[in-house]
C-alpha cells in the first residue's frame, strides 16, 4: 500500500487535494492553488475561514474547559449562546436545545413534537409530512423525512415511511395560473394530504422555507408560505422550519422565515449558526411546547455533545461577528448582485433554464430546453461534470440532481455572507469559464461563442 493510500472513506473516490489553510473566503491546498468557496462548503462557512475573533473565543474556552456533560453542569457559553439565539427568533420561540449537527436538530425537533403531543392526550398523532423533493438530514428519522431517492431508496424497507407532498416547484408548471394561485394549489396539498391521512394522525409537517440540496434554492409564491401556516394551524398540526441550510443569516434574514413573517413551532438550526467551527446545531421551541414536556417527567432525548461549552463559544463568537459587521445585512446585498449575474449568464447559455433563491442562497438548473424544462440526460452527469471544470479552475459549486434524485441538475451558489462585490466578480469569472469548458465537452450551444 502506498504512502499516499488513504484508510478513510466517504460517499466516493473522487480523489481531492490536502486543504492547508483557510482565509476569508478562499481555500488553499497543500501546492499553494487558491480555490473560491463559492458554497460556503455544504453551506456552512458564512462568516468565512480563519476568523480571528471565534479562534480567540475557541482558544480562551479551551484554557477553561473543553467539556462540561449538560446533565453535571451548566455552562456560561451554552447559556449565553442560547439567550443571544432566543433574542434572534421571532417571538415565543424561547427555549433552545443544542446539537451537534442538522441532522440532529431535525430529530430534535420531531422527537419533541410527539412528546408534546403525548402530554396533550394525542398520542395517534405520530405522522410528520414532509416533502418531495427535500433533504433533512441522513439519520433515520431524518431520512424518512427526505425526499431524495438516492439517500432514501436503499433503507426504504427500514423506515415507516412518512407521507410526503409536491415542493412547490412552481417553475416547471405550464398552466394559466398567476404564481399566487401556484402557491395556493401547493399549499393545498398539504391540506389534502393531512384529510387523507387522518387529521388525528398528524403530528407535523416540515419544510425548509427556501429549498436546499434537493431542490436548489427553491423559493415558493408568497402565498405559499401564509396558507401553509393556516391549514396547519386549522388541524392542530405542528409546523417545522429546517433552518439548518437558510438559517444564520444565509437568505439576508436571520431566519428565512422572516421573509413572510411566519414564526413556526419549531425552527431546526445548524450548517452557518456554527459556520464550521465546531459541530453545532439548535432545535428551538416555544415554552407552551416544552414545558408540558418538562412536566411530565422530562425531554426523553439527548446527545453527548449537546451544549458543548467549546461549539458555544465559537457560535456566540459567530453570532457577535455577523451582528457586529451586519453580515446578514450583506448577505442580502450581495445575494441580489449574485442573482444578477446569474441572471445574466441565461443569455449566453440557452441550457441554463432556471435561476432561483434568496439572499446568498443561489442556485441555477440545467435543462435540455428552455421551454419545456426537460432536463438533460442524466447519463450526461452534469451535475458532477460542471462541478469538477469549475473546482479545476479554482471555484468550488455544491451540485445535485434537481428532480428527486434521478434526473436534472442544479448547482448552490452560495459563498460566505462576507464576500464582496469585486469578489463576486471573480467568481463570476471563474464560472464562466467553467460553463465555456463544459459546453465545449458536451456539445451544448453557447450564443456568441467564437
Amino acid at each position: 500500500m502506498s504512502e499516499d493510500q488513504s484508510y478513510l472513506f466517504y460517499q466516493t473516490r473522487n480523489p481531492r487535494p490536502f486543504l492547508d489553510y483557510g482565509e476569508g473566503i478562499y481555500l488553499f491546498d497543500e501546492s499553494g492553488k487558491r480555490y473560491i468557496d463559492g458554497s460556503s462548503g455544504a453551506m456552512v462557512s458564512n462568516i468565512g475561514h480563519s476568523n480571528p475573533r471565534v479562534l480567540a473565543k475557541m482558544q480562551a474556552q479551551m484554557q477553561r474547559a473543553t467539556f462540561g456533560y449538560r446533565l453535571h453542569f451548566r455552562t456560561h457559553p451554552s447559556e449565553d449562546l442560547a439567550k443571544k439565539t432566543v433574542s434572534l427568533m421571532p417571538k415565543g420561540l424561547d427555549r433552545v436545545f443544542f446539537v451537534s449537527g442538522g441532522s440532529e436538530a431535525v430529530e430534535s425537533a420531531v422527537k419533541l413534537a410527539r412528546q408534546y403531543a403525548l402530554t396533550q392526550g394525542q398520542g395517534a398523532r405520530y405522522k410528520v409530512i414532509s416533502r418531495f423533493p427535500s433533504y433533512h438530514g441522513c439519520t433515520f428519522g431524518a431520512l424518512d423525512l427526505t425526499g431524495y431517492d438516492p439517500l432514501r431508496q436503499p433503507f426504504a424497507p427500514m423506515m415507516a415511511g412518512m407521507p410526503k407532498v409536491a415542493s412547490p416547484a412552481t417553475y416547471l408548471d405550464r398552466d394559466n395560473l398567476s404564481e399566487e394561485e401556484r402557491g395556493l394549489k401547493y399549499a393545498e396539498l398539504l391540506r389534502e394530504q393531512i384529510l387523507a391521512q387522518g387529521p388525528e394522525t398528524v403530528l407535523a409537517f416540515i419544510m425548509e422555507p427556501v429549498g436546499g440540496a434537493s431542490t436548489g434554492a427553491l423559493v415558493a409564491p408568497d402565498s405559499y408560505y401564509t396558507r401553509v401556516r393556516e391549514i396547519c394551524d386549522e388541524f392542530g398540526v405542528l409546523l417545522i422550519y429546517d433552518e439548518v441550510m437558510t438559517g444564520a443569516g444565509r437568505t439576508g434574514r436571520f431566519l428565512a422565515a422572516e421573509h413572510w413573517g411566519i414564526t413556526p413551532d419549531i425552527v431546526a438550526l445548524s450548517k452557518g449558526f456554527g459556520a464550521g467551527y465546531a459541530p453545532l446545531g439548535a432545535m428551538v421551541a416555544g415554552a407552551r411546547l416544552v414545558d408540558p414536556v418538562l412536566d411530565a417527567g422530562g425531554f426523553a432525548h439527548g446527545f453527548t455533545y449537546a451544549g458543548n461549552p467549546m461549539a458555544c463559544a465559537a457560535g456566540l463568537a459567530v453570532l457577535e461577528e455577523m451582528e457586529d459587521y451586519g453580515l446578514v445585512d450583506n448577505a442580502a446585498r450581495m445575494g441580489t448582485l449574485l442573482m444578477a449575474q446569474l441572471q445574466g449568464l441565461m443569455a449566453r447559455y440557452p441550457f441554463i433554464g432556471d435561476v432561483r433563491g434568496k439572499g446568498l442562497l443561489t442556485a441555477f438548473e440545467l435543462v435540455a430546453d428552455r421551454e419545456t424544462m426537460a432536463p438533460l440526460d442524466p447519463g450526461m452527469n452534469a451535475y458532477a461534470r460542471l462541478v469538477e471544470h469549475a473546482y479545476a479552475r479554482g471555484l468550488i459549486l455544491y451540485s445535485r440532481r434537481t428532480r428527486g434524485g434521478t434526473a436534472g441538475d442544479h448547482f448552490l451558489v452560495a459563498p460566505p455572507l462576507i464576500i464582496t462585490a469585486p469578489q463576486i466578480d471573480e467568481l463570476m469569472a471563474i464560472l464562466r469559464d467553467a460553463l465555456d469548458a463544459f459546453a465545449a465537452e458536451t456539445g451544448l450551444p453557447v450564443v456568441g461563442a467564437p
